[in-house]
């Protein structure tokens, strides 16, 4: 078929004509999917289920010791136990002494930390609650759309960056940062970043090294939420953030988070932050207000269960023979039906929870709005940029995780279909 712009008004039209027809279908069908989170599916939270095994009304005395003198039902064990420590660390690239393991959810140890700084501030500089001028983030677009929320919702200006293919706009990066004391901080989630898949070049990693910030607070919030999420191998390799910015000089310029959310179970697992020495004397100076430890038989249930980094490895093997199939059946669907139209373009991730999807301007609400009407949700447009303001109305993110390969064979020709329609229609108006 031709490209959509090289058709006639009539011949636009007509294929308009034919594609609701065929729309319609589809609504008839009252289908019920859903492609909106990128949620483990329920066969991949199976995997796990020998996680609940290791520690039971059985377990030894000895065991529950764990790598400590502390018995790990008791108090204490504020930074988490050295074995879990050292299983995060392997995660993340950083060493065990960097790390301290946290709760369930890697979300709520960065909003801990940036509510922190609003209250009590970082490294000694003033609590961000008390400064007059506007506390600013950068926000690589597109984007996770929590981290946005989580910035919004403390009343922090966002700036969008645009993410290229290896990156941010580290040359915007790099005006804002090192010439305005207002930028505290940036979001970055720098393998298979959520959307688009994008995995940041060791040039973009050095770059952020090299940052010679105007705010002796700002921070880069490394999010390697999908450090090991492989799923076309070989995957893609990220540079190590602390060994660059212990090369640049910029040891205190980072905090990371991690947590097994996507490799164990998504409402039970354990996070973890990461950060230079200098940075975790605060951190811990703080947790022993904060807490009087954390869910330490969780950590041991994963210890044993995911048994260091080769388990973890063979462990995000089996995830991957369950996802790569569902992103091998959307990318068709998308290069079968779209391909030569000239309508829109998409990702090919080799790991990660999503595909991004770019069609016309002006495209992306109508896309969504057709596929809810014929019962599929999709993330609401706009959701990938900061205050969910796509200024071009374009990205669509997609989460083929969650359903069955099947119903996914449905949702993507769907998804095609409302492509088409929404851009014959704009391309009529």
């Amino acid at each position: 078929m031709k490209a959509f712009r090289e058709l006639s008004t009539v011949e636009m039209q007509e294929q308009l004509t034919v594609l609701m027809a065929e729309y319609e279908q589809f609504v008839a069908k009252g289908l019920k999917l859903n492609m909106s989170r990128g949620k483990p599916s329920p066969q991949q939270l199976d995997l796990s289920m020998p996680l609940l095994d290791t520690v039971t009304s059985e377990t030894t005395a000895e065991t529950l010791k764990e790598g400590t003198a502390d018995d790990l039902r008791n108090y204490g064990g504020l930074v988490g136990l050295p074995e879990a420590r050292k299983l995060m660390a392997g995660i993340m690239d950083v060493d065990a002494e960097d790390t301290i393991v946290c709760g369930n959810a890697s979300l709520n140890v960065m909003y801990d930390m940036i509510s922190q700084a609003f209250s009590h501030g970082i490294a000694g500089q003033t609590a961000w609650a008390k400064l007059t001028e506007p506390v600013k983030f950068l926000c690589p677009v597109p984007g996770y759309d929590r981290h946005f929320a989580l910035t919004e919702r403390f009343g922090i200006e966002m700036i969008p960056v645009p993410l290229a293919a290896d990156g941010p706009d580290m040359d915007m990066v790099e005006r804002h940062v090192n010439t305005d004391s207002s930028i505290k901080g940036i979001w970055c989630v720098p393998k298979y970043s959520n959307p688009t898949g994008t995995t940041y070049s060791d040039a973009t990693v050095r770059r952020f090294a090299a940052l010679s910030p105007a705010a002796k607070d700002f921070r880069i919030y490394w999010d390697n939420a999908y450090a090991v999420h492989d799923f076309d191998q070989p995957g893609e390799a990220l540079l190590s953030l602390k060994a660059a910015c212990a090369q640049a000089g910029t040891e205190n310029l980072w905090y990371m988070f991690a947590s097994t959310s996507k490799i164990t179970f998504a409402g039970a697992g354990i996070s973890a932050l990461a950060a230079s020495p200098d940075n975790l004397a605060e951190i811990r100076g703080r947790l022993s207000f904060q807490t009087i430890g954390p869910d330490k038989l969780n950590q041991l249930r994963h210890v044993l269960f995911l048994n260091g980094m080769g388990g973890v490895r063979a462990h995000m093997q089996k995830h991957a023979s369950i996802v790569a199939p569902k992103f091998e059946t959307v990318l068709r669907a998308l290069d079968d039906g779209l391909t030569g139209l000239d309508i829109g373009e998409w990702t090919r991730p080799k790991g990660g929870y999503f595909i991004s999807f770019i069609g016309l301007p002006n495209t992306a609400k109508r896309v969504v709005d057709l596929a809810k009407d014929a019962g599929m949700m999709l993330t609401d447009a706009g959701a990938t940029y900061p205050y969910g303001n796509d200024p071009q109305d374009s990205n669509i993110r997609l989460a083929p995780t969650y359903p069955l390969v099947e119903e996914l064979e449905d949702a993507s020709k769907l998804f095609v279909l409302c492509v088409k329609i929404a851009s014959l229609e704009i391309l009529l108006a």
